[in-house]
Parts: structure tokens; sequence; C-alpha cells
């Protein structure tokens, strides 16, 4: 199975914007697992501006463009560092691809960037995606990754898109503050009722919400591709996932 897995800054680091290693260090020993398992991974990673927060010792995420164009160039060397340590202990060489909003837009960038990818899973790499925030502008921004990753799974042609996230699905009302609000364990689709439970922007770092992910849903369910949103404090679930057990809020993909 070809599958996109998206790692939100929330999951990566802490709130200090440094990094989570538990969580790090146990994504990346499972992703490495389903690869071995003979599962094609795709991962969109979050973090850079949160993680050159930390590294820049800055007080929290930046307003303005130049500090977080700063903070991602700094951030974005840390995560690949990262990334390529932890991918090569269990023998998985990983490739970085940044966009931005324009190599989506544009045919002939997108086609680009599609037989890239498709040329590193081939080769048997695992493609580490995120937005180029060191030059986009609000302009040419894609704008958050629950997007970037529909964008990513539609482009390959995925099966299924994961987003980890600090939330373990869709609930029927915001469990942070209503306790009496249940888990949605299956979407069939995205209608305005759905649409309409979607809450606030997430985590401090972060950029996204259940608003975006919801977005996502439509994007790749009407291609075909289910997805699922879980909390990514446990990554082992991903091995429930790929096994096509419940776990989180599973969007289903229209089938034709």
């Amino acid at each position: 199975m070809r599958m996109v897995v998206k790692v939100g800054t929330s999951t990566l680091a802490h709130a200090t914007g440094r990094l989570n290693i538990r969580h790090v260090e146990e994504l990346v020993k499972v992703l490495s697992d389903l690869k071995n398992a003979g599962h094609e991974v795709i991962l969109v990673s979050s973090g850079a501006i949160g993680m050159g927060v930390g590294k820049l010792n800055l007080p929290g995420r930046p307003g303005g463009m130049p500090t977080k164009q700063a903070a991602a160039a700094v951030g974005q060397c840390e995560l690949m560092y990262t990334y390529d340590r932890l991918f090569s202990q269990y023998n998985h060489t990983v490739a970085q691809i940044l966009l931005t909003g324009e190599d989506v837009d544009h045919p002939d960038r997108r086609r680009n960037f599609e037989n890239t990818m498709a040329r590193l899973l081939e080769l048997g790499a695992l493609p580490i995606i995120n937005e180029n925030d060191t030059v986009a502008t609000d302009e040419i921004k894609v704008g958050d990754n629950d997007t970037l990753g529909a964008i990513v799974a539609c482009s390959a042609g995925a099966e299924l898109l994961v987003l980890l996230s600090d939330i373990e699905g869709l609930y029927t009302a915001d469990p942070r503050k209503d306790p009496d609000a249940k888990l949605i364990p299956v979407v069939e689709a995205v209608t305005p009722e759905i649409q309409a439970l979607a809450g606030d922007a997430g985590s401090q770092l972060g950029t996204g919400g259940m608003a975006t992910k919801l977005r996502a849903a439509r994007m790749v369910t009407a291609r075909g591709c289910d997805m699922v949103i879980i909390n990514g404090e446990r990554p082992d679930r991903l091995y429930d996932i790929a096994e096509g057990r419940a776990v989180g809020t599973r969007f289903l993909g229209v089938r034709g």
C-alpha cells in the first residue's frame, strides 16, 4: 500500500519548540517497519519553524515573515539531520522535497515534482516533504501541511493519508471543552453537518486545526483515497491503520 503520513508540529516538538525525541524516534521506527513490510511511505513533516524557534531561543512562534523564514531555515536543517540520522539506523534512505504553492499550481512544476517523487519511491527512498517556508510568502503558500499532505497523496496516487495530530480524531464537539464529546469513528462524506464540527486552530506552534483536516479529507476522498486522523502520541497505531483496524476517525474515499 502507498501511504502518506503527515506529522504535525504538536507531535514533533514540545511546547518549547525543542524536539520531542521520544515521539520522533517512535515514529521513525514504525515507518521503517512499515517500509520493511512492503508499504511505500511518504512523510509530510511540519516542524521546521517550530524547531527553528527552539534552536534560536525565540520566545514563541514569530509573527513577522522574515523571522518565520529565518526560523524555517534553521529548523529545516535540524529536522532533516534528525530524520536522516534516525532512519539510517534502520537502513532507510531519506530524501528532502520542499514545495511552495507555485510548485503545485503550475502544471509543469507539479509534473516535475510528481516524477521526482515517483522515482524516489522506485529507488526505495523515503521522501520527506515540507513547505519551503524559507521562501514561501502569503501569496505563494500552500498554507498548512494538512492541505500539503492531501496534495501529496493525490499527486502520488496514494491509497491512504494519515494525519498525526494533537487530537484523537473528529468529535461531536471539542473534547477539550466538552466532556460529553464523542469520537466519530467513520465519516462517509464531509457534509455541511460534518464541516460545522470544525473548531479553531490547534497548537501554539502549528498552523492547522480541524477545518484544514476536513478540507484535506474532501480533497483525498474525492480521489478514492481514505484518510485517518489520529493522535500522534502513539505512532505504533499506524500498524492498526495499515491493517484496516478502527483507530481515530477514518474518512472513506469515494469508490468509483
